[in-house]
């Protein structure tokens, strides 16, 4: 048996069955909760369940990250300060996060190469790369494609990614997708009948229980036969929930995992800065933001009224789709002949499911995941004078958490109340037009502070994104937010953030978002040349890299203890911290202030955007030089666009492309 069926038997046996859907298929069923149930709360700190939680969680991240930086520092001249974070008072010991980035399967592949860098369970991790920092992890937060990496690493019973690397070749492997979900190879007959005619099947049958369906629900459906290959139907009645019931997230052995989407009001189409941002977690689903600021427990999601709770089984993160590239607006389904429904890539119990979805649902509403009834209808936790627009509303819409702009999920990991020291932020993005990372993602998440929204939020000061371009800030890793006297003028003191963007190494990692299907060679380059961006290049970039990344994690902490840092440390933030450089001067913020000292020898304005088998181990060929141009040379890259080519010339995959729009927004 391989290796990740044995995972899953443990998983499925430790399980309680109730943490399975109550009908034990895709479809919500009824139980019975006692009178005085409360499924709301106002979002005023995190909840008892998260709490509780993560005291079984730090005494594991607690000795990992030990270990960890015992390793990087081994050669300091002083390593006295270990002693100090790692004394009797745990509070000094840092907490990390790391976020995953959107971006379809090239931010999945991308994103796994550089957590297989952090994972000490990756052949080559801890002698080439950074193995122990996601076991020293609190929280790893993902969006679009990245939610894809963690929502299989985690709902697979915390596999690695080198689990699945050595199953790769092997038949029903997760991430077998050397055929496009809409290739007319891709979904095989098995013995329960086709998997499209199983899609139809489960969406029908939430349909027939009652509840409204969103072209999200068959393409949830579809990714999860990825995902969860040896579940039945791909883990129809997989739930969200099922995780909190999962040995090893009940005892704190893996990160928290957290996914984000954005709120989209009704009749709304524009979504920016100001736009609602929703978190789901193992326990929760809701908003720290003032236009909600409540959380409501993610196992009865579905539930109208007390007393009665209709458990909604569409909370597996795979069901909640997400497009990374929030810039591309696709066609508008109303717009869509209804006879391409009926093209021969799909079966005729989809077609018509499709065409009886495109009559139930308005214009305005087809192209975002619905979540009916709205979980926070007549909530009364929002703070001042915001709209209501959310409570009022009877149902709940949500689309990609990267629509307004911030593809790396960095918001959830602000939180004052969460107390991170140090955020990895990990993009594999497409922000330029050859699909590489500009740092727009850092530069939305630094505005949204000035927003209304931005209220209780703190993020380090990052220049734009010409300055990230001409500075090569998207080509390497940096530092951001080195020193908290620089940033007493943000509401609190912000995580210092390790960004590190995808770039080319051993392979042209740019691909397109749109692409569908990589050969097994393919997605092991990916992934070999997320970890050599996550490692400069297996250290042969710069050997103190390892050091660095220890003294970036010390840092928060020896300021707060106002001890010193090993003398390496200075060349280290020397090196990687940003220096304040940005390519166009006197610019100021949202806020209007200028002249912000930054340093004791330096002094800038405070920046605005105008924005309202171990294939791991070290790559015999030599790295790429950071000066060097990333552009799409490859012939994966040119296959790619060739590949769109025909995919926009194609009536058949025409209903693809509009179903890759609409329902990837929430996953």
């Amino acid at each position: 048996m391989q290796l990740q069926n044995l995972l899953l038997a443990v998983v499925i046996a430790s399980r309680n069955v109730e943490a399975w859907s109550p009908s034990n298929s895709y479809a919500p069923a009824n139980v019975t909760c006692s009178d005085d149930i409360n499924l709301l709360r106002e979002a005023s700190d995190l909840s008892q369940d998260e709490k509780d939680w993560l005291k079984k969680r730090d005494s594991i991240t607690t000795e990992s990250l030990k270990a960890f930086l015992e390793k990087s520092t081994r050669n300091f001249s002083d390593t006295s300060l270990l002693n100090q974070l790692f004394g009797d008072n745990s509070t000094n010991v840092p907490k990390i996060g790391i976020a995953c980035s959107g971006g379809g399967y090239r931010a999945m592949l991308s994103g796994a190469g550089m957590l297989a860098a952090m994972d000490n369970r990756t052949d080559g991790a801890n002698e080439y790369g950074l193995g122990g920092i996601l076991q020293s992890s609190t929280y790893l937060s993902g969006l679009s494609g990245g939610n894809w990496l963690t929502g299989t690493l985690a709902w697979n019973n915390w596999t690695s990614v080198q689990d699945i690397i050595n199953n790769m070749t092997v038949n029903n492997s997760i991430w077998d997708i050397t055929n496009s979900i809409f290739s007319t190879t891709s979904m095989q007959n098995s013995s329960d009948g086709s998997v499209w005619d199983q899609i139809a099947e489960d969406v029908k049958a939430k349909q027939d229980a009652g509840f409204n369906i969103s072209l999200a629900d068959i393409w949830g459906r579809a990714l999860a036969y990825n995902f969860f290959p040896d579940l039945h139907h791909g883990g129809d009645a997989y739930t969200w929930s099922t995780l909190r019931d999962s040995d090893v997230f009940k005892n704190g052995g893996m990160p928290f995992p957290i996914s984000v989407a954005d709120g989209r009001y009704p009749g709304t189409t524009v979504i920016n800065l100001n736009a609602t941002v929703f978190e789901f977690n193992p326990f929760e689903m809701g908003s720290w933001d003032p236009t909600l600021n409540t959380f409501t427990d993610v196992k009865y999601l579905g539930t109208k009224g007390n007393g009665i709770a209709l458990k909604r089984v569409a909370e597996v993160p795979i069901t909640k789709p997400a497009l990374s590239k929030p810039a591309i607006h696709w066609p508008s389904v109303t717009g869509l002949p209804l006879e391409t429904l009926s093209s021969s890539i799909l079966p005729q119990s989809l077609s018509t499911l499709g065409v009886d979805f495109l009559s139930d649902v308005t214009d305005t509403y087809n192209d975002i995941a619905l979540y009916s009834p709205n979980p926070f209808k007549d909530a009364a936790f929002i703070k001042g004078n915001h709209s209501k627009s959310i409570v009022n509303s009877p149902d709940l819409f949500l689309v990609d958490g990267g629509e307004d702009g911030q593809g790396v999920p960095l918001v959830p990991l602000l939180k004052q109340n969460r107390g991170l020291d140090v955020v990895f932020a990990l993009d594999s993005s497409s922000d330029t037009n050859s699909n590489w990372p500009d740092g727009t993602s850092l530069t939305k998440t630094y505005d949204r502070q000035f927003t209304s929204q931005g209220e209780g939020m703190a993020f380090p000061y990052v220049p734009d994104q010409d300055t990230f371009i001409s500075e090569g800030l998207n080509m390497r890793p940096t530092f951001f937010g080195c020193d908290a006297a620089n940033l007493t003028d943000l509401e609190y003191i912000p995580p210092l953030v390790i960004y590190i963007p995808s770039a080319r190494h051993s392979f042209n990692a740019n691909t397109s978002t749109l692409q569908l299907s990589y050969t097994p060679a393919q997605r092991l380059s990916k992934i070999q040349n997320g970890f050599e961006s996550t490692t400069r290049g297996n250290f042969t970039d710069d050997e103190n890299f390892l050091g660095c990344v220890g003294c970036a994690i010390m840092r928060r902490k020896q300021e707060s203890l106002n001890e010193t840092l090993p003398s390496e440390c200075n060349q280290c933030f020397a090196d990687y911290c940003w220096d304040y450089k940005v390519a166009n001067s006197g610019v100021t913020n949202t806020t209007g202030t200028t002249n912000a000292t930054l340093s004791s020898n330096t002094s800038l304005a405070l920046i605005n955007r105008n924005s309202t088998s171990s294939v791991i181990a070290p790559s015999s060929t030599s790295v790429v030089a950071n000066n060097v141009s990333q552009t799409a040379t490859s012939s994966t890259s040119a296959s790619s666009n060739a590949a769109i080519s025909n995919i926009q010339n194609s009536k058949p995959v025409a209903f693809m492309i509009t179903l890759f729009s609409i329902v990837f927004p929430l996953l």
